[in-house]
C-alpha cells in the first residue's frame, strides 16, 4: 500500500513544525526518515497515524485520506512511537491478546498471531512475565510486536531498535528488511548506519522542510560533486616528479600527499570526469607499482551534517 503526502502543514501557534512536504512512498519500499531533534519527523508520523490532524494539506494511503478515512487508515497501520507506551502491569501474552482484540484481529486467528509475534520478535523466554519485568530491549520487541500483531500493511517505527544490543538490532533489522518485502515501511532513527543497512530511500527533513530524497549511494554523489581518490604508488624515486605527473593530468582538480615523504595521495577529479584510467596509465607509463586506487564516498554522516547544519 503506496503513501503520498501531499503539502502536508502542521503549525504550533507561529511554529511550523511541518511546512508544506510532499513526498511519496510506494508499496515494498523502506523509507529511512531522518532528522535532527525537532525537525518534524514525530509530527509527520503522528499526522500519518491519524494521533493527530495536520493544519493544511493530506495524505493518503491508496485512495483513503487521513481527513476524512482516518478509521479506516488507523487499521491498515502497524505504528511503534518513540515513547513505546505499554500496559506494564499485564504480562506480554495478556498485553498482545488486548492489543489484538483492540486492532480487530478475529478471535480465531488471535492465538495464532500471538505465537507468531512471540518468535518473529524473540520473546518466547519472556513471554510469561509482566512487561515492567523486562529490560528496556524487550519491552522495545514487545513494542514491535503490538504494531505488528494486525499483519497492517504500512508500518510507521520511530526509533525502532532503541535500547537493543547489538545482536538484537542486526535481528530487527533483518526482520524489518522481510518486512519490507511486501509492506510500506517508514523508518525514523539516529543511528545512520541502520538507514544505509536497513532502508531502500533516505528522506532527510530540517526545520519542517525536505532537504534530501534519495538512495544513499544518490545522496553521496550529489554531495560529492566530483570523484575523490586515495592513490598509494611504490617504486616511484621522486615524490615531487610523482605530484608534478599527477598534477599534469588533465582531468586531475588537486594533489594532496597524505603525509610528508610517503607515496600515498588523495586526488580530486574535475566536476563529472573520472582520473581512473589516466592515473593507471601515467603508472603504466613510468614503470611505477600501482599499489592503491580507491574511491573515497562521502559519508552520510557527512551529509546528513551539511544538510541539518543551520
Amino acid at each position: 500500500m503506496s503513501i503520498v503526502v501531499k503539502n502536508l502543514t502542521k503549525m504550533y501557534d507561529t511554529q511550523r513544525a511541518v511546512d508544506n512536504i510532499s513526498f511519496e512512498v510506494k508499496t515494498g519500499e523502506i523509507l529511512g526518515f531522518l532528522g535532527p531533534n525537532g525537525a518534524g519527523k514525530t509530527t509527520t508520523m503522528k499526522i500519518l497515524t491519524c494521533y493527530m490532524a495536520p493544519t493544511d494539506g493530506d495524505a493518503t494511503l491508496q485512495n483513503l485520506s487521513i481527513l476524512d478515512d482516518a478509521d479506516q487508515v488507523k487499521k491498515k497501520i502497524g505504528y511503534l512511537p518513540e515513547s513505546n507506551p505499554l500496559y506494564t502491569d499485564m504480562e506480554v501474552l495478556d498485553y498482545l491478546e488486548f492489543v489484538a482484540e483492540l486492532q480487530g484481529v478475529p478471535s480465531n486467528l488471535i492465538q495464532q498471531r500471538i505465537i507468531e509475534m512471540v518468535r518473529l520478535c524473540g520473546l518466547d523466554k519472556e513471554k510469561h512475565k509482566k512487561i515492567n519485568e523486562l529490560s528496556k530491549g524487550y519491552k522495545q520487541r514487545v513494542g514491535l510486536a503490538q504494531a505488528m500483531i494486525h499483519d497492517p500493511e504500512i508500518l510507521i517505527l520511530d526509533e525502532p531498535t532503541t535500547g537493543l544490543d547489538p545482536n538484537q538490532i542486526v535481528e530487527i533489522r533483518k526482520l524489518i528488511r522481510e518486512l519490507g518485502r511486501e509492506k510500506t515501511v517508514i523508518l525514523s532513527t539516529h543511528i545512520l548506519p541502520e538507514v544505509e543497512a536497513t532502508c531502500d530511500r533516505i528522506l532527510i527533513i530540517n526545520n519542517g522542510k525536505i532537504v534530501a530524497d534519495g538512495t544513499p549511494e544518490t545522496l553521496r554523489k550529489q554531495a560529492q560533486g566530483q570523484e575523490i581518490l586515495k592513490v598509494e604508488i611504490a617504486k616511484a624515486e621522486n615524490r615531487d616528479k610523482v605530484i608534478t605527473e599527477l598534477q599534469s593530468i588533465e582531468s586531475v582538480a588537486s594533489v594532496i600527499p597524505t603525509d610528508n615523504g610517503s607515496f600515498s595521495f588523495i586526488i580530486d577529479s574535475k566536476d563529472n570526469i573520472s582520473s581512473r584510467e589516466a592515473i593507471f596509465n601515467l603508472c603504466v607509463k613510468n614503470n611505477w607499482v600501482l599499489n592503491q586506487m580507491t574511491p573515497i564516498e562521502t559519508k552520510l554522516e557527512d551529509i546528513f551534517r551539511d544538510l541539518t547544519t543551520n
